[in-house]
């Protein structure tokens, strides 16, 4: 089983999540975080699970859960989650490097 690590920005943006939920809906917010802990279990099993998205980035894959993408890299040492963003957001914009 691989090791999953979930990098700075990936904390931001599901902090930025939790708040959304916790003002809209929270009963929505704990079916995303119970899914999140789902996906993160099925990652570090099966990590070559999620579709590629090589296309915004090198070697960057992401997996769905609700309306959001859960963005992510296969390394030596295991899985980092990069972001988790809604599906609905420019995903070209949010990786763009400088």
């Amino acid at each position: 089983m691989k090791r999953l690590v979930i990098t700075r920005d990936a904390s931001r943006d599901l902090s930025e999540i939790s708040d959304y939920f916790l003002a809209e809906s929270v009963e929505a917010g704990e079916r995303f975080v119970e899914g999140f802990g789902r996906k993160c279990q099925y990652l570090e099993q099966f990590p070559y699970l999620g579709r590629s998205y090589t296309n915004l980035a090198p070697g960057l894959c992401g997996m769905p859960l609700m309306n959001y993408i859960i963005f992510y890299q296969i390394t030596d040492d295991g899985i980092e989650i990069l972001r988790v963003i809604s599906g609905y957001r420019n995903l070209k914009d949010e990786f763009k490097t400088n």
